[in-house]
């Protein structure tokens, strides 16, 4: 069976109905739900995940309480987990020095890392541009609801 990595902005996108994204990312999210594919996030997403839905501009706001129960309703029943090691982490480091990558792309270079860590198939984004600057030998690799 595929294995498709979500990327958190098409996470946060398929789990709040007002977002703009909603629409485009909802499908895939169901698709998972449907066992069309498998769904893989990493560990460091969960957390990625937990600090957008809480800061999000939203009336009401999603509280820190809601934030832990759509994740725990909405992903540990449908999402293949990966855990990141410490060699993981340090290996994301190394490939963004070899790149010459600074700031938050660190964050992407970490769900790459788990990724091909465990080898899935493609990676679904909506930060197309930055996922691409990190793997630029495999564009096709990366795709877009």
């Amino acid at each position: 069976m595929k294995t498709i990595c979500f990327d958190t902005s098409v996470m946060v996108a398929a789990m709040v109905k007002a977002h703009p994204k909603h629409n485009l990312a909802f499908p895939w999210f169901k698709r998972a739900k449907a066992k069309e594919f498998t769904l893989m996030l990493s560990n460091h997403s969960l957390a990625e995940l937990f600090a957008v839905l809480t800061a999000m501009p939203l009336s009401p706001k999603i509280s820190p309480g809601m934030a832990q129960r759509l994740i725990g309703d909405n992903i540990e029943s449908v999402a293949k987990i990966v855990n990141l090691s410490l060699s993981d982490y340090k290996s994301a480091m190394k490939r963004m020095v070899d790149l010459n990558l600074s700031g938050a792309v660190m964050y992407d270079a970490l769900i790459v890392t788990a990724a091909q860590k465990a080898k899935v198939d493609q990676i679904l984004t909506f930060n197309v541009k930055d996922f691409v600057r990190i793997l630029p030998e495999n564009e096709e690799f990366i795709i877009s609801p």
